[in-house]
């Protein structure tokens, strides 16, 4: 199987709320909720870790049970927003500042998820 992308271009393998409900590890939602919960000020709770990759109509977590840019694909029919004619837009840019300035997931100085979504362009 390949990887799964989100409609955003994050690698949903490595996300911990990913691998811990394919794994059904308690011991990653307990250290992904304390993460989260002291990084955000915000509680949250361990059995909330739970996610089934964003193009999946299962579970999601957290911002991802709600993303836009989700909505947006659907209602578009395309596999990601590499495939969009308005990529990048400015939902997507914005939610790109927010994982290059405040979540820190940074390749190349961009956002790791655009990255991504750039390679898969080059090869459409």
């Amino acid at each position: 199987m390949g990887k799964m992308i989100a409609y955003c271009g994050i690698d949903c393998g490595k996300c911990e709320a990913f691998i811990a409900k394919k794994e059904n590890n308690n011991e990653i939602r307990k250290k992904y909720a304390k993460e989260l919960s002291e990084r955000f000020d915000v509680e949250v709770l361990p059995e909330t870790v739970n996610c089934d990759g964003c193009p999946s109509s299962g579970e999601h977590m957290g911002y991802c049970s709600k993303c836009g840019i989700r909505d947006c694909c659907n209602d578009k029919g395309i596999e990601n927003c590499a495939f969009c004619d308005d990529y990048v837009c400015e939902k997507l840019e914005k939610v790109y500042t927010f994982m290059r300035d405040v979540i820190g997931k940074i390749k190349d100085n961009e956002a790791e998820a655009k990255v991504t979504l750039d390679e898969i362009r080059k090869n459409i």
